[in-house]
Order: structure tokens, then C-alpha cells, then sequence
């Protein structure tokens, strides 16, 4: 089965190889701007519907010849951390990230991801959206740790200003839920999914050497 990774973020596909599958990445023209909702959860949901529908919708209208009635599977995924009640997305620049880390420090914040899973088997297409939530510890960092941090420029362009697989992974003191979910995709999650969609996870284990 063919499995499409709708989303540039070199974490999630690697989570995804680790974890035994192997997928093609394809990434929307969705513009995350223009999108707004009531809340984070409703946010990163919908973001991720658009972002998945948008790669699944390429696909199949470009389907021809021996791919036209392939089955397929595409996942896509939106990560943005909730923080005293606001969706905090990609500081954008190192002084927001500086900023950001200066309220972050000796608090926490809720990791939130939305998923959604399209699957097209034997002509017939199926699809369901989820979220994970995870809560994220953050140590009390010096303004030399920040400062240092943020000179690596990983801040700046990740969601919430941080990553627990990176340079940043030393100042999460500890979290509550998916470890996964903070990377950009929460594993457990996505099984589930995959299942009530009637696809076995370990169907779509690569073969490996």
C-alpha cells in the first residue's frame, strides 16, 4: 500500500521510518495563515484535514495508468502549543523565540496535534480526524541557556518555539502523554486510527535488509 506524508517536517518522517513505515512525502500548498478556529484543538484539526485533503486531492486527480486505483494512505498532521489559553505556532524570528522562552521557563504548556487519515482501498475511500494532547514541563533556563538556545536557530522554526529531539530536549524537565505527539506525530494515535480504517499497522512495516 502506498503511504503519502503530507507534511515537510523532517521529525515526522523520520518518527514514521523508525517506527518501521516508510512514506513518500508530498507537502500541501496550504496556506496555515489563512485558517482560524475557537480553539487549538479545533485549529491544528482543521489544519491538518486541509493539509491531508489537499495531498490526497493532488494525488488522485493526477492518478493515471497503473496508479489510478492504487490503494493509498495519507497522513497529515498540524502541531501547535498551547499556552495560557493561546495556540503558539513558529516564533518566525529569534527575538519572538527569545520571548517566547522567557514565559515558557519553569512552566508548561499542552503539545497538541491534530491528525487525519485518508484511506483509499479497493476503490473505497474512508478518513477520520484525531487529536493527542501531551503536557510539556519546561526547565528553568538562565537568559544565557535562551540566548544559546535560540543562536542555534531550531526555536524559530518549530511549533511552540521547541523540540524534545533536538537542541531543545534538554529543557523539557518531563511531559504527560505521547512522547511522539511532541515530536509532530503521535504513534498510538495513528494506529488506532490506521485500524478503524481497517488497515493493520504492522501491514505497512517496510521490509527491511
Amino acid at each position: 500500500m502506498r503511504v503519502v506524508l503530507a507534511s515537510k517536517s523532517p521529525a515526522r518522517l523520520l518518527t514514521l521510518r523508525r517506527a518501521g513505515l516508510d512514506p513518500e512525502v508530498i507537502v500541501s500548498d496550504v496556506d496555515e495563515s489563512l485558517t482560524r478556529r475557537s480553539s487549538t484543538g479545533e485549529l491544528v484539526a482543521a489544519l491538518a484535514e486541509q493539509k491531508a485533503d489537499s495531498v490526497f486531492a493532488q494525488l488522485t486527480s493526477a492518478d493515471q495508468g497503473p496508479r489510478a486505483d492504487e490503494d493509498l494512505i495519507v497522513i497529515g498532521c498540524d502541531s501547535v502549543l498551547d499556552f495560557e489559553g493561546r495556540a503558539v505556532g513558529k516564533p518566525g524570528t529569534s527575538e519572538r523565540a527569545v520571548t517566547l522562552w522567557k514565559r515558557l521557563r519553569l512552566h508548561s504548556g499542552l503539545l497538541i496535534t491534530g491528525h487525519r487519515v485518508i484511506v483509499r482501498c479497493a476503490g473505497s475511500v474512508q478518513a477520520d480526524t484525531r487529536v493527542a494532547r501531551t503536557v510539556v514541563h519546561f526547565a528553568d533556563l538562565s537568559d544565557e541557556d535562551i540566548d544559546a538556545y535560540v543562536a542555534t536557530g531550531e526555536p524559530a522554526e518549530v511549533a511552540g518555539g521547541f523540540t524534545i529531539d533536538g537542541f531543545g530536549g534538554p529543557f523539557i524537565t518531563h511531559i504527560e502523554g505521547d512522547h511522539h505527539n511532541v515530536v509532530g506525530v503521535s504513534l498510538p494515535l495513528l494506529r488506532l486510527m490506521l485500524a478503524d480504517l481497517g488497515v493493520s499497522w504492522t501491514s505497512l512495516w517496510s521490509p527491511r535488509p
